[in-house]
């Protein structure tokens, strides 16, 4: 896949810019606060429909404007996609997303036309914070891949707070106990879908992981993925989350929440056979997380059958030489954005294009 055109309009400090990237790397540069990573969240913001820095919408647009516009093109095996994204303070609707012509009525048909994976300095709280950073982890990278997945991901956290709703309610009527069973189907139902796809995808980013970080470590380190669930793998996932569901219930009405389930997962990152988390120092932590990274690329280009978009927001510097040398043997196959503050940090990676980016302006060096 390659990004043809990305063209903004208000969007964050950026009045207006038109940008023809390179097919291999194109560099953002300048100091910092100048606005290269808004660049990245645009290009972002087509890939997921949202910010990977907020989750309010707004805050993209920019300061004394109602509306923000993002568009994409993109040249892809199976001809030429156009994303257009919205944003407005004032309108009913707040984002609007056009796929070529039409208007998408779901943010799930938006997902697949852009692919990408991102990797900056935040992604270290994926090995360093709790489960809920590893599962969004994940799920980012199946709902770009599998629409299908992102649709009873929905359905499930529609459920847990529907059941969680009810189980409260519960407490102040106990008739409505015998309605709780309709709502532990509808969660077995979709938590199978989720669990199963997760269990194939960290099995499969496991082995790839492990390669690249390899790679990264001269073989010094062994890396290792292993996905968790209180749902044991069996023939029938469905029937396997109701029973569980089932004998958990005295305690989620004592508790008026659900105990167990798809929202309690994690995924167990060892380094050496040791939780990463805990015993891994600084520098491995960030070789872990750049080869899951490393991973997600390998693993869109195997479901999709050509390469994603890489994006690369100042993560160079962070960089020992060797792993940063590393990456760069690695990236040389695919389109890849890069912000940084120093030109030299990209020593030995072939610079397509150079952006000059001083408060929202962008010159081309």
């Amino acid at each position: 896949m390659q990004v043809k055109t990305l063209s903004l309009s208000h969007f964050r400090n950026y009045e207006q810019a038109v940008i023809e990237p390179d097919a291999g790397v194109t560099v953002f540069t300048g100091a910092n606060a100048q606005g290269k990573t808004n660049i990245l969240e645009a290009l972002h913001l087509c890939c997921l429909g949202r910010s990977h820095r907020t989750p309010r919408d707004e805050e993209l647009i920019a300061w004394g404007q109602s509306t923000a516009r993002v568009c994409v093109e993109t040249a892809q095996k199976d001809g030429t996609h156009d994303v257009t994204i919205l944003l407005s303070r004032t309108q009913k609707k707040k984002k609007t997303v056009r796929i070529g012509s039409r208007q998408a009525e779901r943010i799930g048909e938006l997902l697949g036309n852009v692919c990408g994976v991102l990797f900056s300095p935040e992604d270290l709280q994926i090995v360093k914070n709790g489960p809920s950073e590893r599962r969004r982890f994940i799920d980012m990278q199946l709902s770009q891949l599998r629409p299908t997945y992102f649709y009873a991901l929905q359905r499930a956290v529609r459920t847990l707070n529907q059941r969680n709703a009810l189980l409260k309610e519960i407490a102040r009527q106990p008739a409505l106990l015998s309605t709780l069973d309709a709502w532990d189907e509808q969660l077995a139902q979709c938590g199978a879908v989720i669990a199963q796809n997760r269990r194939q995808a960290v099995e499969r980013l496991g082995e790839l992981a492990a390669d690249a970080h390899a790679s990264l470590t001269g073989g010094r380190e062994v890396l290792r993925l292993r996905y968790l669930s209180q749902i044991k793998d069996s023939g029938n996932l469905e029937e396997a989350f109701l029973a569980r569901l089932k004998a958990a219930r005295s305690e989620d009405l004592r508790r008026m929440t659900t105990t167990v389930g798809i929202h309690h997962d994690d995924i167990a990152i060892a380094i050496d056979n040791k939780e990463a988390r805990t015993f891994g120092s600084q520098g491995q932590q960030r070789s872990a997380v750049l080869s899951l990274k490393l991973a997600q690329l390998e693993l869109a280009e195997e479901e999709r059958g050509e390469a994603p978009i890489l994006m690369l927001d100042d993560v160079m510097s962070e960089l020992d030489p060797q792993r940063r040398r590393q990456l760069i043997e690695r990236i040389d196959r695919v389109q890849t954005f890069v912000t940084c503050t120093d030109l030299l940090d990209l020593a030995g990676a072939r610079q397509g294009s150079v952006y000059r980016v001083d408060n929202g302006v962008l010159t081309k060096m």
